[in-house]
């Protein structure tokens, strides 16, 4: 007999043998539910000592029907789709895996940039339908001497202004709760001022976090505030840019273009405006990816279920405060 029952509320893996091997550790079984909907979740969840969350939406309704259930685990870094606050009030701890696919999401950001900016996408397009003119793509400016912004200077920002300094790029950023020192550490510029920073960059790459105060940050407000020669790249969270606004932006030259990789609703529903653009470059969430990212991620979301139900706590305790300021830690 098991020692734990661990419900695996969903999966895009195409097994479940590193959760297993694991969990196995602790003599723990893990379950995968038979849906990702609030009724099954609570259903099949009510007698769980823990979860891994992938993307199902663990709602109020789920969290009030755990008994048990003592660790949530977001398999990823960002945990929105997981209710914080009606887990704290039960006094669920919920963990995310912060500390993956740092290096993978700043190859990406730069990619998406240098696709756009460089108009290799468009271009190659152009080359596949039978012409071959570059003056197509005209205007395409020179890296070296630009300003390259950083919105949030954590673990993948720093990762990033690296990158950006690499191709000669002038790197500032708005964060305004990083330390100095990280800022002194990386030579990077500092904006207090977020209007002023919006229009001083030549680029802008998103690396913050979706919190009431930053979802729809990037609008059409801000995006005005912008050079119209400005491209625009997210691999963050799709909610912090209003995708309506930006269509505008895009459509009426506000700014020049833009690399996106993560939505606002995933996938979108088509027929979907943005694809509809020249000027935007869409991948589908696929900035976290690569062969050796996947198989960590799994690693370390087990890992924070073993850890917390051996050791009474995880490692990355995403509502701690929360818990501690309710009384239910």
């Amino acid at each position: 007999m098991s020692n734990y029952k661990v419900l695996m509320t969903d999966t895009i893996f195409p097994d479940m043998e590193i959760e297993r091997s694991e969990l196995a550790t602790i003599g723990a079984e893990l379950v995968l539910a038979s849906g990702s909907d609030p009724k099954t979740l609570a259903r099949e969840g009510k007698d769980c000592d823990a979860m891994i969350v992938v993307y199902a939406p663990i709602t109020a309704e789920v969290i009030n029907s755990l008994t048990k259930c003592k660790i949530m685990v977001r398999t990823g870094i960002g945990f929105n789709n997981i209710d914080l606050e009606a887990a704290s009030r039960k006094g669920i701890m919920v963990a995310n895996v912060p500390d993956y696919c740092q290096d993978e999401v700043a190859d990406h950001a730069m990619a998406l940039f240098l696709s756009g900016v460089r108009k290799v996408a468009f271009l190659n397009a152009r080359v596949k339908a039978g012409s071959w003119d570059v003056n197509e793509a005209k205007p395409i400016p020179r890296l070296r001497g630009k300003l390259f912004g950083l919105f949030g200077l954590g673990s993948i920002g720093q990762r990033v202004a690296e990158r950006a300094k690499a191709f000669g790029m002038d790197v500032c950023s708005y964060d305004p709760y990083m330390p100095q020192e990280v800022f002194d550490k990386l030579g990077v510029k500092r904006f207090y001022d977020f209007d002023e920073f919006l229009a001083s960059v030549d680029f802008l790459s998103i690396h913050a976090p979706l919190t009431e105060e930053t979802k729809h940050i990037i609008n059409l407000q801000n995006l005005r505030k912008m050079k119209r020669t400005a491209f625009i790249v997210n691999t963050s969270r799709g909610p912090l840019i209003d995708e309506k606004d930006l269509y505008i932006a895009l459509k009426e030259g506000v700014i020049a273009g833009a690399g996106i990789d993560v939505l606002e609703n995933e996938p979108p529903a088509h027929p979907f405006p943005l694809a509809e653009l020249e000027n935007i470059i869409l991948t589908p969430h696929a900035a976290f990816y690569s062969e050796e990212s996947e198989p960590e991620l799994r690693r370390k979301a087990a890992q924070e279920v073993v850890r917390t139900l051996k050791e009474g706590r995880p490692k990355h305790w995403v509502n701690k405060k929360i818990m501690e300021n309710l009384g239910t830690v």
